[in-house]
């Protein structure tokens, strides 16, 4: 049966014990990813309470990190989603994604209504992934892809 969150405390105390025992084992969000059997972008969010986990990759997860059988059932319950409380974002990374949307939101949103119509981008149906690359000028890169699938507007 499938069974859902609706205060996100039982999910943050998971995450943080999570990421402490990923910590201690030295181990990459790609490593666990690798034994979910997921993409380490989904994986990741799962494991910071984003997203739930299948059964089979639950149990791998908190078999690698030590955690007992109530993680993994708590790690497959449909979350409340949202890790950003109230506010603009201090951490400077996630504050950066903030500027990007602050900046260029506007320009994404009228790009996608004239090419796709009134609708959205999913983040359901969504992929992401992240890749370092070499910069020409020097140092590296981020080339971040957001693949969501247009759903567009219905009238009723």
């Amino acid at each position: 049966m499938v069974h859902a969150q609706f205060d996100p405390t039982a999910r943050q105390a998971l995450a943080a014990a999570m990421v402490e025992a990923k910590t201690r084992k030295n181990l990459s969000w790609q490593q666990i990813a690798d034994v979910s059997g997921l993409s380490v972008a989904f994986t990741t969010a799962a494991v910071l309470g984003q997203h739930a986990l299948p059964e089979a990759s639950a149990e791998a997860v908190a078999e690698l990190l030590d955690l007992d059988q109530d993680a993994a059932m708590l790690l497959q319950t449909i979350p409340t989603r949202g890790s950003i409380s109230g506010g603009i974002p201090t951490d400077p990374t996630i504050y950066r994604f903030y500027e990007m949307l602050q900046v260029y939101g506007t320009t994404l949103k009228a790009l996608v209504h004239e090419q796709f119509g009134d609708g959205i981008i999913s983040a359901i149906n969504f992929k992401l992934d992240v890749k370092k690359v070499a910069d020409p000028e020097g140092g590296e890169r981020a080339v971040i892809t957001l693949d969501g699938k247009y759903l567009p507007t219905k009238p009723f």
